[in-house]
């Protein structure tokens, strides 16, 4: 009796410190998105007091309106507008691209499948800093420069999406697909009526996943553009900050602005992502 009184006191106790360890964890993480919020909401000379406070008394929309103010120094609805558009046409088309790939490697038999499928794997671990400055030539001469074209296409491969895919595909029976050929569908109507329906959960994870990277680009769209209209708003950003660098209040309404899109896909699309990663994980 003594021993498993023992050990339900040794399971306890590294239960509560696992516990106590997530709460600071997730207190170390979420306290500086508290305090940039904070932050946007007070007053110009609330924001650097000698006790400072993370509850804005009162609170202030005046930093989200000096963003606009500045607007023709500084269009940030238009690179609000880029990045949104940016984000939301890659995000289609990498699930268009990726996922009629990986039907192709999943279900379709053609020589050199396999080695052809390693290939695109195998690029994954090619760093994007290596291809950088080749990409970027090939779309100066192509004249896509300061272009959405230029800010879009180069950013539709997507070797980890059709890797995830096409292990997710694997694991759905042959035998729908079967099915739906008897009744005389074709491979784009098996693919498109039985293959994406089952797959939601796996397109909603690439989906969200693809969406934060493409919205969090910075390098790509800095050095792909130089007109003040083109701009992304994490590269706007950056700009404003470096003008606005003492006006902590409005770079931080800024910040808001810039990570908004990001909290918000991530509470509608939570379970779907927990879903997608849980399945594909254990799956594939």
């Amino acid at each position: 009796m003594s021993k498993g009184k023992g050990r339900k006191r040794a399971i306890s106790a590294g239960s509560i410190i696992a516990q106590v360890a997530m709460i600071l964890g997730a207190i170390i993480m979420v306290a500086p998105i508290l305090w940039m919020i904070s932050t946007s909401l007070k007053q110009p000379t609330a924001v650097l007091t000698p006790q400072p406070h993370w509850v804005p008394n009162p609170p202030t929309l005046e930093n989200f309106a000096g963003l606009f103010t500045k607007s023709e120094e500084f269009p940030v609805v238009r690179w609000f507008i880029n990045s949104l558009f940016i984000s939301c046409t890659v995000t289609l088309l990498v699930l268009l691209v990726t996922s009629t790939a990986a039907y192709a490697f999943a279900r379709l038999q053609f020589k050199g499948r396999e080695v052809l499928f390693m290939v695109v794997v195998a690029t994954m671990i090619i760093p994007g800093q290596v291809i950088l400055i080749p990409v970027f030539l090939i779309v100066q001469k192509l004249g896509w420069f300061n272009t959405y074209l230029g800010l879009i296409i180069p950013g539709l491969a997507s070797a980890f999406g059709v890797f995830l895919l096409r292990q997710f595909f694997m694991t759905i029976p042959v035998e729908l697909e079967e099915a739906a050929y008897v009744d005389g569908a074709g491979p784009f109507t098996v693919y498109s009526r039985v293959i994406l329906p089952v797959a939601k959960p796996a397109l909603a994870t690439l989906a969200i996943f693809t969406f934060i990277g493409a919205w969090n680009e910075f390098v790509w769209p800095l050095i792909i553009t130089n007109d003040i209209s083109m701009r992304t708003l994490p590269v706007g950003l950056m700009i404003f900050q470096g003008r606005y660098s003492l006006e902590y209040g409005t770079v931080m309404a800024a910040a808001v602005l810039c990570s908004l899109p990001m909290v918000v896909a991530f509470l509608i699309f939570q379970k779907r992502i927990t879903e997608g990663i849980a399945l594909t994980g254990i799956k594939g």
